[in-house]
Order: C-alpha cells, then sequence, then structure tokens
C-alpha cells in the first residue's frame, strides 16, 4: 500500500497535478492530486523522508530530464514545482519533530536595480522542493541588505539574480561587499540570470552559475553543508 501511495505521488508530480481538480500534462490522469496523495501518505503513517525522496524528488528528476530534453515546457515544470512546494509545507511540521533536518537554508534575492522575479521565483520553489529551507529576499533588494542577511542569518547558500547586463554589475559588488565585511568565506554564492555567464560568475568569484534552477538544485547536491 505504502509503495502505491509513493508510486502515484511520484507520477502526479510528474503530471504537475497539485489537486485531484488539476488535469496533468497528460489529460487521461485522474484521481488524487500531489496534494492529497502526501496528506493520504502522512496518514498511513509513511515517513516523511520516504515520501520526499520516493515521490516528490523522485518525480522532479523526472521531470528535469523531460525539461532537458524539450519535451516539457516552462508552464509543465512550473506547475510539478509548485505542486512539490505545497506538498514540502504540509510536510514541514512533521520534519520539525523528526531527524530529517532541511538541507541547508537558500537566501535568494534579485539584485538593486533588478525588479525581474520569474526566474528567481523558479529557482525557490525547486531549491524548496529539494528539501532545502528557502529565504527570498525579494527584488530590487540593496547590497547592504543582502550583506545584513547574511551577516545575522548566516545561510549555508546564497542566490543572486539578475536579468540585465547592466544590473549582473551589482552581484560583483555584493561579493566584494562580502568580502568586506569578512563573511564571504561562510556562505556558498549562487548567480544565475539571462545576462549572467560561467565565465562572469568565475571573473566576481561567484561559488557556481547556474543556468536554471534544476542546475542550481544539481550543485547544491553536490555541495557539503558545513
Amino acid at each position: 500500500m505504502s509503495d502505491d501511495i509513493i508510486a502515484m505521488l511520484k507520477e502526479n508530480v510528474i503530471q504537475g497535478r497539485m489537486t485531484g481538480e488539476d488535469e496533468g500534462v497528460d489529460d487521461t490522469v485522474t484521481g488524487p492530486g500531489v496534494v492529497e496523495l502526501t496528506q493520504r501518505a502522512i496518514d498511513e503513517h509513511i515517513p516523511p523522508q520516504d515520501i520526499i525522496t520516493g515521490g516528490l524528488t523522485a518525480g522532479m528528476e523526472i521531470v528535469g530530464e523531460k525539461f532537458n530534453a524539450g519535451e516539457y515546457y516552462v508552464p509543465d515544470m512550473l506547475a510539478s514545482a509548485e505542486a512539490v512546494s505545497e506538498a514540502m509545507d504540509i510536510l514541514k511540521p512533521l520534519l520539525a519533530g523528526t531527524d530529517v533536518k532541511p538541507k541547508g537554508t537558500f537566501a535568494i534575492a534579485t539584485v538593486k536595480g533588478d525588479i525581474h522575479d520569474i526566474g528567481k521565483n523558479i529557482v525557490s520553489i525547486l531549491v524548496k522542493g529539494a528539501g532545502y529551507e528557502v529565504v527570498d529576499l525579494g527584488i530590487d533588494v540593496p547590497t547592504d541588505k543582502i550583506v545584513d542577511y547574511v551577516r545575522e542569518h548566516k545561510p549555508a547558500f546564497l542566490g543572486l539574480s539578475a536579468l540585465l547586463t547592466t544590473t549582473m554589475l551589482v552581484m560583483g559588488e555584493v561579493v566584494t561587499a562580502l568580502n568586506a565585511a569578512g563573511l564571504r568565506e561562510q556562505v556558498k554564492i549562487f548567480v544565475g540570470g539571462a545576462a549572467v555567464s560561467k565565465e562572469y560568475a568565475e571573473a566576481i568569484g561567484a561559488d557556481a552559475y547556474c543556468s536554471d534552477g534544476f542546475e542550481a538544485v544539481r550543485i547544491l547536491e553536490s555541495m557539503s553543508v558545513v
């Protein structure tokens, strides 16, 4: 019974069905969606870790493969990611009472002068679904606010987003400011956005360049939290 629920949960993540009322990528799929199946799994006393790894994460891995292969488009991927995010909210109170802890805090911001948030929001949803605590600092975020947040809350990871060639320069200012504050070594910095490149990330001293949210998750999973 447990295996059946987890398998159904995984399939509904792949289909992007948050609830039973939603149509999936394959519109012949019916029955409960991710939210209902997550609650059913909880009611059946399936461990939260099994729900996450066997259902949510396993489903999103398939979604990532389909997205990278061009089989899924951004709306398809977002539907799955939002369903997983909703499931993680349901599971969060249970995780607090178990040995399953968030893998680390990932703070993310669109830098000063830039008000674009679609890419940032996609990354936030995918990272949250992978089991990280996500703190969204918003758009047009001043450098000093980012530095103050890192100083006070000590996140393991910091994501910086920018769409424009002009605003991406602020990413370098953030790295410089963190260095000046003696905080640079305590946080892994991820950068991404339409104007950003791997070469630019290396030039400013960021730890990782991410072309999309799936790559952000892959890199996060390869890093150990100190």
